[in-house]
C-alpha cells in the first residue's frame, strides 16, 4: 500500500507529530486493517528520521493499533467488534458520569461546539467528524469537574476514533448524534442530572449497536 502522508515542519523531535499522524491515518481509514507499515516509508513520506518513526510505532504498538506481521514488520491491527463493544460499555459508564456530575454543577457546554460538530457532520472530511464528536465528549468531561473522568477515557478514545472512521466512511445521514447531543448540553444545562445521564446512556447504547452494525457490513465488504 502506498503511503501518502503529509510531510511534517522541520524540527528534531517528531515522535509525538508522527504518531498524531499514523493515529490519523489509521482512524480515517487512510491506512486500512491489514496495511503494512515500514519504517523507511514512513520516515520518507514524513521527511523525518527513522528514530522517531520507530518510537511512534511502539507506541501505536503498545496501544494495541498496530501489531507484529508475519514473518517481520508490521501492520495496522484488524478491528475487533468484540472489543469495540466492551470499550462502549466502559464509556457509557464515564460518559453517564460525567453528564450526571456536569448537571449538578448547571454547566454549559457551547453551543459552537455543537453548531460546528452539526457542519462537519454534513461534510466529507472524516477527521473533522470524529474531531467533533471527540471534543462533544471531552467538553462533557471538563463540564464535570473531575479530570479523572477524562484521563480515564482517554485510552479507550484512540480506539473509539478508529471504529468510528471506519464507520462514518459509510454512513448515511448524521445529524441525528447531534439531536442527541443537543438534548444532553440542554439536559446539562437545566440542572437536571437523572435525565443528563439517562440521555448519555440511550445515546451510547444505540451509538454501540449503530456502529458494530455498520462496522460489520464494512468488515464483510472488505472481506469480499
Amino acid at each position: 500500500m502506498s503511503l501518502a502522508l503529509a510531510r511534517l515542519p522541520s524540527r528534531t523531535d517528531y515522535v509525538e507529530e508522527v504518531y498524531r499522524v499514523l493515529l490519523d491515518a489509521i482512524s480515517d481509514g487512510s491506512l486500512a486493517p491489514g496495511a503494512r507499515l515500514t519504517q523507511e516509508e514512513i520516515a520518507e513520506q514524513l521527511s523525518v528520521s527513522r528514530s522517531p518513526v520507530l518510537q511512534a510505532l511502539r507506541l501505536l504498538k503498545k496501544d494495541g493499533l498496530v501489531q507484529d506481521a508475519p514473518g517481520r514488520g508490521l501492520l495496522v491491527a484488524p478491528l475487533d467488534p468484540q472489543g469495540i463493544g466492551k470499550l462502549y460499555e466502559v464509556r457509557g459508564a464515564l460518559d453517564a458520569l460525567a453528564a450526571r456530575l456536569a448537571a449538578q454543577r448547571g454547566a454549559r457546554i457551547p453551543p459552537a461546539l455543537i453548531a460546528a460538530g452539526r457542519r462537519a457532520s454534513r461534510g466529507k472530511d472524516v477527521k473533522a467528524m470524529i474531531d467533533a464528536d471527540v471534543e462533544f465528549h471531552h467538553a462533557l468531561y471538563e463540564a464535570s469537574g473531575n479530570p479523572l473522568i477524562a484521563l480515564s477515557a482517554q485510552t479507550h478514545w484512540v480506539h473509539l476514533r478508529r471504529v468510528m472512521g471506519a464507520v462514518l466512511q459509510a454512513s448515511g445521514s448524521r445529524d441525528a448524534i447531534w439531536d442527541e447531543h443537543q438534548a444532553i448540553a440542554d439536559a446539562v444545562e437545566a440542572g437536571d442530572a437523572d435525565r443528563a445521564a439517562r440521555l448519555v446512556e440511550l445515546h451510547t447504547d444505540k451509538a454501540r449497536r449503530n456502529l458494530l452494525d455498520r462496522l460489520g457490513k464494512v468488515l464483510a465488504e472488505r472481506e469480499a
